[in-house]
């Protein structure tokens, strides 16, 4: 999308591209939830899903970055954004090979939600490097997000302690994630988005094959229907959904989008494999979402550090 004047003010303000973004955001939100699922189905690895879900979505990637390849200013791929991205791989390779393991050794509620842990770090990054401290509103989302976060794994641990093993690993992704997307928000400002996704998504593939060699795992599939979804719509619809809502919907939309997530996964959890929620998991469901809601509203260095690596994606995807 290209406007004429002030593009990345104007585009929020379109009804049209508006209604498109929230379509977008609901899209990708309901789709990223299903990724548990097709890792609990496939006959492989948690490490080697990863990699088919990479490997498998990559030429998708490629062929749709080509094919955008006019649309934007063309921009040499210097060295530091070349390492960049193989950092990016490397780190997005770490958060879904501990966040597949994770998947299967807690239930689908807490391993989407505790995943997405980047959403609560990421302000603290741009707190970091703007050097300012959080208002009011942003230290009460982050203790709210402490305590929420607290008191689910505290209940995942009395339900079954093995859970907290699992929930552990997902907030370790979640670490990772945050690394993977401070470093694309760099290369982000000098290259569009589709030739870095797919580039980082490229970087990716060794390190997660090695790594399920390392481990031992059951690389090849017999039955490839659920790697092959967990390609298509986790990484193709949801990723490339979630791009296209983050340049059109303001940080407020995107942060409730969020919520369906877990939500979306909790109901899996319940219909697919019984795994009930009790008042102490919603009580900590809702600490999140009002953090995640006052974190996203709260205008300063948190705010504009998250949206600064959303805007170029608005110019070339659309």
């Amino acid at each position: 999308m290209h406007a004429s004047s002030s593009p990345r003010k104007a585009i929020p303000a379109q009804s049209r591209g508006h209604t498109a973004g929230f379509v977008a955001a609901v899209v990708a939100n309901v789709a990223l939830a299903f990724g548990p699922l097709f890792v609990r189905l496939t006959d492989t690895g948690p490490v080697a899903a990863a990699f088919w879900r990479m490997a498998l979505a990559l030429p998708l990637l490629a062929a749709a970055a080509w094919m955008a390849r006019g649309r934007s200013a063309r921009v040499p791929l210097s060295w530091r954004s070349g390492l960049l991205l193989a950092g990016a791989g490397v780190a997005f390779a770490a958060d879904l090979g501990s966040w597949h393991i994770g998947i299967l050794r807690t239930t689908m509620a807490n391993a989407t939600l505790f995943g997405n842990a980047a959403t609560f770090i990421f302000p603290i990054w741009g707190f970091l490097v703007a050097r300012a401290w959080p208002s009011r509103g942003q230290a009460l989302a982050l203790v709210l997000a402490a305590a929420g976060a607290g008191l689910l794994m505290g209940r995942s641990y009395q339900l079954d302690p093995r859970h907290l093993v699992g929930d552990l690993l997902c907030v370790a992704a979640g670490v990772l994630y945050a690394v993977y997307f401070i470093m694309m928000a760099d290369v982000r400002r000098t290259m569009a988005p589709l030739p870095a996704l797919a580039l980082s998504s490229a970087a990716a593939l060794l390190p997660l094959l090695g790594f399920a060699l390392l481990l031992g795992e059951r690389v090849v599939p017999t039955d490839w229907t659920p790697v092959i979804a967990l390609a298509l719509v986790s990484q193709v619809v949801g990723q490339g959904c979630m791009i296209y809502a983050l340049g059109t919907l303001s940080p407020l939309a995107v942060g409730l989008a969020l919520l369906i997530q877990p939500v979306v996964a909790a109901a899996i959890g319940w219909i697919g494999f019984g795994e009930r929620l009790g008042a102490p998991d919603l009580v900590g469901v809702a600490m999140v979402a009002a953090a995640l809601v006052l974190v996203r509203r709260e205008p300063g260095p948190a705010r504009a550090g998250a949206n600064t690596p959303a805007n170029p994606v608005t110019e070339d995807i659309g």
